[in-house]
């Protein structure tokens, strides 16, 4: 457990994280990396999502959602829901979790967590950013290091979105 709540927010770097989401019955997680703290008081962080995504209507429905951040050695976790589509794989069903207070799965073995009720969204070009309120949440093993987005490489195909320039979007 985190000894202060300092210790738990600095989990949020350029980390890799799984975001689980639920409404109802229904759950879902896919690997997520655009992750921040957006408040100290109220606590409150945003996360962003491609409202394509098989997660969006659950995490639209239900309004919350759970970072799980990942450690250094869970390449394979981040892979299994990073590449994986939860329209056609119960992607939770091999792994252990336990709903957390909002519901949204929290994933036993990951570093950390924060459970989250969704405040706010706006638009953010193909994306949306959704912001939530924590309302709980730890350090599970706090000697642990974290997964670093850069040590993925292509895990999440991005290089192929990116623009080829800083003029291709305008």
């Amino acid at each position: 457990m985190a000894d202060s709540m300092a210790d738990l927010f600095r989990r949020l770097t350029a980390g890799v994280y799984v975001i689980g989401v639920a409404h109802g019955g229904l759950r879902n997680a896919f690997t997520a990396s655009s992750v921040m703290l957006v408040s100290f008081r109220p606590l409150m962080v945003a996360l962003g999502i491609n409202p394509t995504h098989a997660s969006y209507p659950i995490l639209n429905s239900g309004r919350v959602f759970a970072i799980n951040v990942l450690r250094a050695e869970h390449l394979a976790l981040a892979r299994h829901f990073g590449t994986q589509s939860g329209r056609s794989v119960d992607k939770l069903s091999s792994v252990a979790w336990r709903a957390g207070r909002s519901g949204a799965p929290l994933l036993l073995d990951a570093l950390a967590y924060f459970d989250c009720q969704v405040d706010s969204e706006i638009e953010a070009g193909d994306h949306r950013l959704v912001v939530g309120r924590v309302v709980d949440g730890a350090v599970l093993c706090p000697d642990a290091e974290q997964l670093i987005y850069a040590a993925t490489g292509d895990l999440d195909r991005s290089a192929d979105l990116y623009a080829k320039d800083f003029n291709s979007w305008k």
